[in-house]
């Protein structure tokens, strides 16, 4: 299952996107310590087909998904 989140992000310029930190729904925000890498992948448990990041969070990877202007994570 898929759930859309919020993102604060900074766009470079080479038109890269870089997550800085994610915010749950509850306002808890979380940052992001270092991307460590970008790839065009399906979600397979969300559905869906967009850039995965793959991110070091608290020191725990997790992976966001940029699907167009929407960012989710599975669930």
């Amino acid at each position: 299952m898929r759930k859309n989140i919020t993102v604060i992000a900074k766009m470079q310029d080479n038109n890269m996107v870089i997550p800085l930190s994610i915010i749950w729904e509850n306002g808890k925000s979380y940052e992001i310590d270092r991307v460590l890498d970008i790839r065009k992948k399906a979600s397979t448990k969300g559905g869906g087909m967009g850039l995965r990041y793959t991110c070091l969070i608290k020191n725990q990877e997790r992976f966001l998904w940029l699907d167009e202007y929407l960012w989710f994570v599975e669930v």
